[in-house]
């Protein structure tokens, strides 16, 4: 999310503008003029109102733990992270990818899966020690945030090599959400009273907030291809999962990190790997100057 204006969120200048594909949400559908974006077309309405229900469902989840309802919180910013995931790929399908629509997600974001999980993991866990336990929900309310600043600062860099590689920097937002809940839902799931200990609580949600701002390459949806022969498989696997999560909820969402978790070495590995193949590409050419002129020397 880097952008070559200084002020990103200053608006889009006339004369600097260098191409209509702004912004995590691509194409540029308002007019520019010397005031910036005159209006939203109708049709960037959808993909931005549906941003807002990500974020009211997921603020939604403070006022069920204010009145401890923990399930209805933890899931209403998963289904904040599900419309999260939408609201893009539906603005991409009708061409209506704006800055504002960037902006308002970054927003979004940084209060649903930043503010409002600490806010949660604290009245549910981190309150018995008021003082680290505040710190650590201020650890992992900033980290959010600076990581998405981080994206929005990068919006019009060209040179991303995780990003041209298929990968992410940090641990999403939305994903670092899911992770900082995990003693949650082993706690649902076992009735175990050691996952609510406020210390290991807040060393764990520490760790998730650092995860988020790290420069690791993680795995993206399209660094994930698996081989055609086991595509049929991939589906009823898809299938078996929802599935599970319909019957066994809380053991399915600790599947599922636990799944990601595993998944992190792997693409570090395969990150490496491309950076090193990278590399060679790069110094072939250098390397095949003194080749071409071995000819000439023996003549």
């Amino acid at each position: 999310m880097n952008a070559g204006d200084p002020n990103p969120r200053g608006g889009v200048h006339a004369g600097k503008l260098r191409s209509t594909r702004v912004g995590p949400k691509a194409t540029e559908d308002e007019e520019p003029g010397e005031g910036g974006p005159r209006s939203l077309s109708l049709r960037a309405l959808l993909p931005n109102a549906i941003t807002a229900a990500a974020l009211c469902s997921g603020l939604t989840g403070i006022r069920f733990a204010i009145g401890s309802e923990w399930s209805s919180a933890i899931f209403a910013v998963i289904i904040a992270g599900l419309l999260d995931g939408i609201d893009g790929r539906i603005a991409r399908l009708l061409k209506a990818q704006t800055r504002f629509g960037a902006e308002m997600d970054s927003l979004a974001d940084s209060l649903s899966f930043g503010m409002a999980p600490a806010l949660i993991i604290y009245l549910w866990s981190l309150e018995q020690v008021p003082r680290l336990g505040w710190f650590a929900a201020l650890a992992f309310a900033i980290c959010c945030a600076l990581r998405l600043a981080r994206f929005n600062a990068q919006i019009d860099v060209d040179e991303q090599p995780h990003k041209s590689a298929g990968f992410l920097t940090g641990v999403p937002a939305p994903v670092g959400a899911g992770l900082a809940f995990l003693p949650f839902y082993l706690w649902m799931a076992t009735g175990w009273e050691e996952f609510r200990d406020p210390i290991l609580m807040g060393l764990w949600l520490t760790l998730i907030a650092f995860m988020m701002i790290s420069n690791i390459a993680t795995l993206s949806w399209t660094s994930i291809r698996p081989r055609r022969n086991i595509r049929l498989e991939m589906i009823a696997l898809v299938g078996i999962f929802f599935a599970a999560l319909l019957a066994e909820p809380w053991w399915a969402l600790v599947a599922i990190c636990v799944i990601y978790l595993a998944l992190m070495p792997y693409g570090f590995v395969k990150y490496a790997r491309i950076k090193r193949q990278r590399a060679a590409a790069r110094s072939a050419p250098a390397a095949a100057g003194p080749v071409s002129a071995a000819p000439d020397e023996v003549e």
